[in-house]
């Protein structure tokens, strides 16, 4: 990389570990990126004049005299129109062999949005996925996790919601992921025909650990250039944050940082709010809601991760597999939209919240009668239909492979309301009742 007259070069570093190498230098500012011996590493660190560097591609076979040259700016992303339907790694560089975009230049990581400038979130976010929709609803400007056993699909939701999701733009930041993953993704938007809405970062297991921090910058940086100058609604899709703050404990322990909670640095909740305080609903009609994928190890949601998660956001959505029907469901019990309020029966039916209610109930009614049968308990014919209602309520509605509007789900539920039990059994409103229910 060619050095610019401005650039300040020195030759002496005075401490090297597995990530990070340490010299003196002055007039370099936090974030500012370098080279050292020819690799990209980034200021993390400023005690006087004792500079910290994190090396991206670690420091093997960097020496103590190597050279080490400040750029005189932080990571940035040139925005445009031309970011739309194209594949970038963690610095923004295209890896899809297009060309190189052409616009503004921008330093990622900036403040999150003055909250004067914040609207209350009004507008709905369909995903086509009614496990969310109907018991779930989004809503523009929200921020929420999707909790998950490694195991499970969660990358092919992430997908499906990408495909179906009404909105402007989305943008997905992958962070960790496989090879085959993101050649999942790619073939997908491609052979789908939706490249022209959907922009993603990507940042594989053969990329060094430590790019993925740039990963949800990059994302929410081309967030925030659709939602503030084209007045778009945009979706930001990140996943893994697990991998997320496992790059960040890689560095810190490097850094002989003392850890916390589950060997986490001791900065992870402000690392996690910095990012999902980026949702925002903007006044001028312009939004970004964010949904993030947290894998649980042996689905633990008291990690560090998931727990410092579900402080910052406004709910979570549980997948799990249904040992009843094979398939991966949202689980209704576990998971919770905290502002669906605002757009259920408002921006949908008006049935949308006591149906809701009425499916969950008669779900959990469901649950109790399969504990009965689990103990050996005989079984009310109430009992019975609530077990038949709770499989094909799975099957049709809960399922993340079933793709229906919001109408269409509300229309399956009463058909199973309809199907297993009489009107008054249901507990829902009698001009309800009488406007949907299936004669």
């Amino acid at each position: 990389m060619a050095t610019e007259a401005f650039q300040k070069i020195y030759t002496k570093i005075s401490s090297i570990t597995k990530a990070t190498c340490s010299l003196k230098a002055t007039g370099v500012g936090y974030d500012e990126l370098a080279t050292v011996n020819g690799k990209l590493a980034q200021v993390v660190k400023i005690m006087g004049d004792e500079v910290t560097l994190q090396v991206f591609e670690g420091t093997g076979g960097i020496p103590t005299n190597a050279e080490v040259v400040f750029l005189g700016k932080a990571p940035s992303l040139k925005v445009s129109d031309q970011l739309a339907g194209r594949f970038f790694n963690a610095y923004g560089d295209p890896i899809d062999g297009g060309p190189a975009v052409e616009g503004k230049e921008v330093e990622i990581g900036g403040p999150s949005v003055n909250p004067v400038r914040r609207k209350q979130p009004s507008e709905l976010i369909a995903t086509g996925i009614a496990g969310i929709d109907l018991n779930n609803t989004l809503v523009t400007g929200q921020k929420i996790p999707f909790f998950a056993d490694p195991d499970q699909p969660y990358n092919q939701v992430m997908a499906n919601v990408a495909m179906r999701a009404e909105t402007d733009k989305i943008i997905l930041g992958g962070m960790g992921m496989t090879n085959d993953d993101y050649l999942y993704f790619k073939n997908l938007f491609t052979n789908a025909g939706a490249l022209d809405r959907i922009i993603s970062f990507m940042n594989t297991t053969e990329d060094p650990a430590v790019e993925r921090l740039l990963i949800p910058d990059m994302a929410l940086t081309a967030a925030e250039y659709f939602a503030v100058e084209k007045n778009q609604k945009v979706l930001v899709l990140l996943t893994d944050m697990t991998m997320y703050a496992d790059a960040l404990s890689i560095v810190s322990n490097r850094m002989d940082q003392i850890p916390s909670k589950d060997s986490m640095p001791g900065s992870l909740y402000s690392d996690l709010a910095k990012i999902y305080e980026k949702a925002v609903q903007f006044p001028s009609g312009g939004s970004i809601t964010i949904i993030a994928v947290t894998t649980l190890s042996g689905g633990d949601i008291t990690h560090a991760v998931p727990d410092n998660t579900g402080y910052i956001t406004e709910g979570q959505l549980f997948l799990r597999r249904d040992s009843d029907i094979g398939k991966v469901i949202v689980d209704p019990f576990r998971s919770l939209s905290r502002l669906k309020q605002l757009v259920a029966g408002k921006k949908t039916r008006k049935d949308h919240p006591q149906v809701m209610n009425a499916a969950v109930r008669l779900y959990a009614d469901a649950a109790n009668a399969k504990t009965k049968l689990e103990n050996g308990f005989d079984l009310s014919d109430y009992d019975t239909r609530t077990l038949s209602f709770a499989k094909e309520y799975s099957d049709k509605l809960l399922a993340i492979d079933v793709n229906l509007n919001t109408t269409e789900m509300l229309d399956v539920t009463w058909g199973l309301f309809a199907k297993y039990f009489q009107p008054e059994e249901v507990n829902i409103r009698q001009e309800f009742i009488d406007a949907h229910w299936v004669k």
